[in-house]
């Protein structure tokens, strides 16, 4: 590697090598080096301990009222591959890679490449610079993934945002009623209700009970306040549980 793509490097990441050959060898990938072990995939493996222990913390920090499931669901969206080859995309990390002369006449680099190198700079960083230096480069980076991994997941999941509700503002779950039922085993459609604090709120029918619940829970949401109509619901139906 040379001085230039080096000085990027380091711009880039926010750091200052003492070792320069970590740094070189981060960037090196296995199709230009006469071994696998000279190359960054072992730095690979350790930056994506490192990248999920950083992921799981600042969930952890940002969202203290978030339940085990949510915190998993969240960490799953926003350290994604393709997250990470996106961080290295836009930080410009994908352009510094060096590849073999195979992989060069390609016209676009997979982006499994570019997750790759996200992972193996973070190993780089924490060998050189300990976790502080791979806090100041990471999490200005990772937090908007959090914050946008949250939003998705409220958009699409209406069953979430309302079990949340309860239990942070009234310290309950909601309960999800079959009121009727109707048609063959092979076609048959759900009505549900929720059921709040006392309360239930209008039922809702569905073609599944997974679909007949999201559409429950989002005109529970619509009830209380909690969303105005035409908050997402063309997606309730494509919802996880």
């Amino acid at each position: 590697m040379n001085d230039q793509k080096r000085e990027q490097a380091q711009e880039i990441l926010g750091h200052r090598f003492e070792d320069m050959g970590l740094l070189d060898l981060a960037l090196r990938h296995a199709s230009i080096s006469d071994s696998r072990q000279d190359s960054n995939e072992r730095l690979e493996f350790l930056g994506d301990a490192i990248l999920g222990m950083i992921a799981c913390e600042r969930i952890f920090v940002k969202y203290p009222d978030y339940l085990e499931g949510e915190m998993t669901k969240i960490k799953s969206l926003a350290v994604s591959r393709k997250v990470c080859a996106k961080i290295a995309i836009d930080t410009g990390l994908d352009q510094l890679i060096v590849v073999g002369k195979g992989m060069k006449t390609q016209a676009q680099l997979p982006s499994s490449l570019a997750a790759a190198v996200l992972e193996s700079v973070i190993a780089a960083l924490y060998i050189d610079g300990g976790m502080s230096a791979v806090r100041q480069f990471l999490e200005p980076l990772l937090d908007p993934m959090l914050d946008a991994a949250v939003e998705s997941g409220h958009q699409h999941n209406f069953k979430s945002v309302l079990q949340q509700h309860a239990q942070q503002e009234l310290g309950v779950s909601p309960t999800y009623r079959i009121v009727d039922e109707k048609g063959p085993d092979h076609a048959k459609v759900f009505q549900i209700a929720v059921e709040l604090d006392g309360e239930r709120y209008e039922p809702c029918w569905g073609q599944s009970k997974k679909e007949a619940e999201q559409s429950a829970a989002m005109t529970a949401l619509h009830a209380m306040g909690i969303i105005e109509a035409g908050d997402g619901g063309d997606d309730a139906d494509n919802a996880d549980d």
